[in-house]
């Protein structure tokens, strides 16, 4: 991770905190590698240049999607408790994720900047922290395999 600075309205992130830090790890090698891939990607939209934001917010996108999907297909599996809020926050942030693409492609790619920084990084904190730990409690009896060593 870059050690540059992302604003966002209850942070600053810097080398001293970063993202991944604000972050936790749940102990599934799938989850946590994905939720890195997301940080990389949203950190990159949020220092990206004009020219860089809107394939940066497609690729980010993108990634949210499939992540967003392989997340509920484990939780079917397990027939998650919490699947149907789970899969609402998820379809309000794609929702979200989709207009701003669509701005950025336009050439107004200023506010996609914006939300990423200012709102999307500290709702991905606090959804790993609370929906995405209670998905992987219930997947780890079931899935020891994927468990982070």
């Amino acid at each position: 991770m870059s050690s540059s600075t992302v604003k966002t309205s209850e942070a600053n992130y810097s080398s001293h905190e970063t993202l991944s830090q604000k972050t936790p790890l749940l102990g599934d090698r799938d989850m946590d590698h994905s939720h890195r891939e997301f940080l990389a990607l949203a950190q990159h939209v949020a220092s990206s240049t004009t020219d860089q934001l809107a394939p940066a917010m497609q690729s980010l996108f993108e990634h949210t999607r499939e992540h967003f999907t392989d997340e509920e297909q484990r939780m079917q599996s397990v027939n998650h408790r919490m699947l149907s809020e789970h899969r609402a926050d998820h379809q309000r942030i794609l929702g979200d994720m989709e207009r701003l693409c669509q701005r950025a492609q336009k050439g107004r790619g200023a506010m996609a900047r914006a939300w990423v920084s200012d709102n999307l990084l500290d709702w991905f904190a606090n959804h790993t922290r609370t929906m995405d730990r209670a998905l992987a409690a219930d997947l780890s009896p079931r899935d020891a395999s994927r468990k982070t060593d």
